[in-house]
């Protein structure tokens, strides 16, 4: 229950920073409730700060892999999202579906190396999943990651064991069956991430799979255009 009250108080805050005229009367913001410019919203953020040199080499790491090759991948807005609700759950167990290049699961591994956890994450496309491969190498957190290559639709099969946080950033009309086939293993207290959860990119199923469901209580973060939907499975 503590890991638990940590994790929505930072998803709280996350909302806070993204919609910050929700605090404050109509035009505190330079206009209507909700209305604000990216420079009002920047004025609030900072570069991470690395704790220890391990933290300091796999941030420096994250910049060189955003040099490319690159390909879709979260920003460090939403990767530093993943870190803190991955280490104030205490995450053991990760499944990721979308591997790309891999910087979502350099920012889970930011988390696991502290929780002990593993992420397990699902890419199609061989050569991506190659140059993810090497980029965990180079972070040094290829321990922490293991790289599931082939169509996910299937892959996801594989897992039989308790899933802490399922994050979902692939084939966006496939979320709704990446969600069936793996909440059944989703922990009580666990959560589902879902990325590009915004209007035009969200598929309407999956939105009414995790909005209709008793058993599930979900926030939508909007981060800019990419959107985050965060899903608790009650306990």
């Amino acid at each position: 229950m503590k890991h638990l009250f940590f994790a929505l108080s930072f998803l709280a805050a996350f909302v806070m920073l993204e919609n910050p005229a929700r605090s404050q009367p109509p035009g505190r913001w330079g206009g209507p409730r909700g209305d604000r410019s990216t420079a009002e919203t920047l004025r609030f953020e900072a570069p991470p700060l690395p704790k220890d040199n391990t933290e300091k080499h796999i941030l420096a790491t994250l910049k060189l892999m955003q040099a490319g090759p690159r390909y879709a991948n979260v920003p460090d807005r939403d990767g530093r999202l993943l870190r803190l609700l991955a280490e104030s759950v205490g995450a053991k167990r990760v499944v990721e579906i979308g591997t790309s290049t891999g910087e979502s699961a350099v920012w889970f591994a930011l988390a696991l190396r502290k929780t002990g956890g593993h992420l397990y994450t699902h890419e199609l496309d061989a050569e991506r999943a190659r140059i993810a491969e090497s980029n965990f190498r180079k972070a040094g957190v290829d321990n922490l990651i293991t790289v599931i290559v082939g169509d996910a639709h299937e892959t996801v099969l594989r897992h039989k064991d308790p899933i802490d946080i399922l994050f979902l950033d692939a084939d966006k009309r496939g979320y709704i069956d990446y969600l069936n086939k793996l909440l059944p293993l989703v922990r009580p207290g666990g959560l589902i991430i879902a990325h590009n959860m915004t209007l035009r990119m969200a598929d309407p199923r999956y939105v009414e799979a995790v909005t209709k469901n008793p058993n599930l209580e979900t926030s939508f973060v909007f981060m800019d255009s990419s959107g985050v939907g965060v899903t608790l499975k009650k306990r």
